[in-house]
């Protein structure tokens, strides 16, 4: 559901207020905490889709990988998991087993248990999972933290929604589709571990708003305002070949319409990229906002631990009384 729609249907939504919930619904972010103890809080999220690779296997672990990461993002550690499946009982078994498997083989890696699910007889195959993770109430990283000042660094190149069209036109090479692959998989638990270590301001993981959207959320949450360096941005292979002959998700034209009066070029910007920088996500990397004075170590810590690391912007002061607006150029 794209974010105009998710809107429009919330819109008259009345959040809870509880003195122990840490992170809850206003802010879009990437899961719910809630405070059990002076030492722990409990992380919530769930996430599921329909397949986008035709290898049941890979399904599985990309599915729970964008449904883990959530977790990672709040700065946590998974420990529960629990299915989410529909699924036609007409199709072969065979392959929902290989989907679990997928999951499961992330689960696993991630550190956490698999302690149940529900089914669904459905027409279309769906699959992912509902989290729980742990942190410490004070260690807790949301999306609206960042500061003025604060340097912005993405954990992994974007573009898999472009190359995901082009997988499904059958038009996508294979060097393309494996490192499509690669990059879904990948936990983003050693990118949470080095923002555990360094101490960042805010962050978010990038999926199905994409790059811009989750950047404006970010940006919103924390009232603040945000320059996006365009020529600093990490992109996949192939992927602004595949954008330039139409390959693009609708996603992307739903996630640009919603943040139009959000979004201010100070510089023109190529059109192909526009529809790069606007494409949903699957389990993309983490955006995050640390202090400029901690900005080499948050680098370094992710280089140690073979994470790569853009510095794709800054955090500006809300001089407009526009929080939330997204200013791009190239740097």
């Amino acid at each position: 559901m794209g974010p105009g729609t998710l809107d429009e249907v919330l819109r008259d939504a009345v959040f809870p207020y509880h003195p122990d919930l840490l992170v809850g619904a206003q802010t879009r972010d990437d899961a719910g905490v809630f405070r059990i103890s002076p030492d722990i809080a409990l992380i919530l999220t769930l996430d599921f889709f329909t397949p986008m690779v035709d290898d049941p296997y890979l399904f599985g672990q990309i599915a729970a990988t964008n449904a883990i990461n959530d977790v990672y993002a709040m700065g946590g550690t998974p420990r529960l998991a629990m299915n989410i499946v529909c699924y036609p009982e007409c199709e072969d078994m065979q392959m929902l087993r290989d989907i679990l498997a997928g999951g499961l083989s992330k689960i696993e890696e991630a550190g956490a248990l698999l302690v149940g699910g529900h089914t669904v007889d459905d027409q279309e195959p769906k699959y992912g999972l509902s989290v729980i993770g742990m942190v410490h109430p004070n260690r807790v990283i949301s999306n609206g933290g960042a500061k003025p000042g604060d340097v912005l660094i993405l954990t992994k190149p974007i573009g898999n929604g472009i190359i995901n069209t082009a997988i499904k036109a059958e038009m996508a090479s294979q060097e393309a589709s494996d490192e499509a692959a690669r990059w879904m998989t990948t936990l983003n638990r050693e990118a949470s571990e080095a923002m555990q270590e360094i101490g960042v301001r805010a962050a978010t993981d990038i999926t199905g708003f994409g790059l811009i959207g989750h950047l404006q959320e970010m940006a919103a949450a924390s009232e603040v305002e945000v320059e996006l360096w365009t020529d600093k941005v990490p992109v996949m292979r192939e992927v602004l070949d595949y954008a330039s002959i139409g390959l693009v998700p609708g996603g992307a034209y739903a996630n640009r319409d919603y943040l139009a009066d959000k979004v201010v070029y100070e510089q023109e910007v190529d059109g192909i990229l526009k529809d790069v920088l606007f494409c949903p996500e699957t389990a993309g990397g983490l955006l995050i906002a640390v202090e400029e004075s901690r900005a080499d170590d948050m680098q370094q810590a992710l280089q140690n631990r073979q994470v790569p690391a853009a510095v794709v912007g800054i955090i500006r002061n809300n001089a407009t009384g526009k929080p939330g607006t997204i200013y791009i150029r190239p740097k």
